[in-house]
């Protein structure tokens, strides 16, 4: 029978390749893992920071205004009939300069009128005089026979009174007469630059009419804002005090190392409505060079959006570190021992460059400047092999 023999030689075949296949399994050799994975330290660049004073600045941006700005007018009427070459946009002039000169022909008529008055008066006071003089002589025929309700009458005492007082009254007319007179010259009040100007030769003023615009040469505000957490870092003058130091600089006018020196001057007493940060005025003296001193300082112009650095008060025993350096929850990175430290800081002072730290690092601890991508309380950490890269403090890396 075929088939069975056919069938028997599969099944052999069959069983001899199961048997081949489990030994091949059997014997096949097994992966295993052998030693452990060795942890690299990693490289770092650090800094050696040191203990000192330092005085911060706070920057805050802030727009001239003069500190002495008037609308010039006139406290007279009449027809402008001179004018001072001075007296014209842009000009400057010095205190007490004529600017303009109001007709004064009515005011010499008046103040002549007046004066005459005053003569008339002193001479009715001369007859009354003499008049008081026989009145006097009359009483004393009378003896005592006159009551005390008569006797300033006898006297003529309410004449005197009345004779004086027309005296009075008209030297206080020529003194309005000699004022109006004045009033008809028209002289700078200070020293001061003009911004504007109303009127010209042949111009009718009344009192109070608007001649121009001057605002002082000696000094100009700039008004900035700050936060309200840095104003007690701020040292606001009284009349001999000290005061802080401001440098005023003007990026979009000024060459890059051209500045300007003035001092914080008030605290304004109200936020800005907006920002709702603290006004401070910042005093610049001579704002337009005008001194031969100062005349190759640039000028500030009234409006112009400036920025300011105001020093503050000093800040002793601190370490000042860049605020690059500064990591999340106020923490620095400190290599000690070839390990990573994660420190957590007392941070007294920001300004816009630096932190300035009370403690929590110690003279010459060396922080670590590279950013990690993984950090981990007393991870390895290594230098280059050329030696550390240090330096006694950030703020030398870059120098103001």
């Amino acid at each position: 029978m075929d088939w069975k023999r056919t069938l028997l030689i599969c099944f052999i075949i069959l069983l001899v390749g199961g048997g081949i296949t489990a030994l091949i399994f059997s014997t096949e050799p097994t992966a295993s893992r052998q030693g452990a994975t060795q942890e690299t330290a990693m490289l770092v660049d650090v800094i050696e920071v040191r203990r000192d004073t330092y005085q911060p600045t706070i920057e805050a941006m802030g727009t001239v205004e003069p500190a002495r700005d008037i609308i010039l007018s006139s406290q007279v009427s009449g027809e402008i009939i001179r004018q001072s070459a001075a007296f014209t946009p842009g000009g400057y002039v010095e205190k007490g300069e004529l600017l303009l000169q109001i007709d004064p022909a009515d005011y010499e008529h008046a103040l002549q009128q007046r004066r005459n008055e005053l003569q008339q008066a002193k001479a009715d006071l001369r007859i009354e005089m003499g008049r008081q003089r026989a009145a006097r002589k009359e009483y004393e025929a009378y003896g005592d026979t006159l009551s005390e309700e008569n006797k300033p009458l006898v006297l003529r005492q309410p004449q005197l009174e009345t004779v004086q007082s027309q005296v009075e009254s008209a030297q206080t007319a020529v003194k309005q007469a000699e004022l109006e007179l004045e009033r008809t010259t028209i002289r700078a009040p200070f020293d001061a630059h003009i911004l504007s100007r109303n009127v010209n030769i042949g111009s009718q003023v009344g009192a109070g009419a608007d001649l121009g615009r001057l605002v002082g040469l000696d000094t100009f505000w700039v008004e900035a804002t700050v936060p309200l957490s840095k104003l007690r870092w701020l040292t606001f003058p009284d009349d001999e005090g000290p005061r802080s130091d401001v440098t005023i600089r003007n990026r979009a006018a000024w060459a890059a190392e051209e500045v300007r020196e003035g001092y914080l001057y008030k605290l304004i007493g109200a936020l800005e409505q907006q920002t709702r940060l603290a006004r401070v005025l910042v005093a610049v003296p001579d704002p337009y060079g005008y001194r031969e001193e100062n005349t190759d300082l640039p000028t500030l112009m009234i409006g112009s959006f400036v920025e300011t650095n105001i020093k503050t008060e000093e800040l002793e025993e601190v370490v000042r570190l860049s605020r690059d350096y500064i990591r999340s929850n106020d923490t620095v990175w400190v290599m000690e021992e070839g390990k990573l430290q994660i420190r957590e800081m007392d941070i007294v002072f920001r300004d816009a460059r630096y932190a300035y730290i009370s403690s929590g690092l110690h003279e010459g601890d060396q922080v670590v400047t590279t950013n990690l991508s993984t950090v981990s309380e007393g991870a390895p950490l290594r230098l280059e092999e050329s030696g550390t890269v240090s330096a006694r403090d950030s703020s030398l890396e870059d120098t103001e």
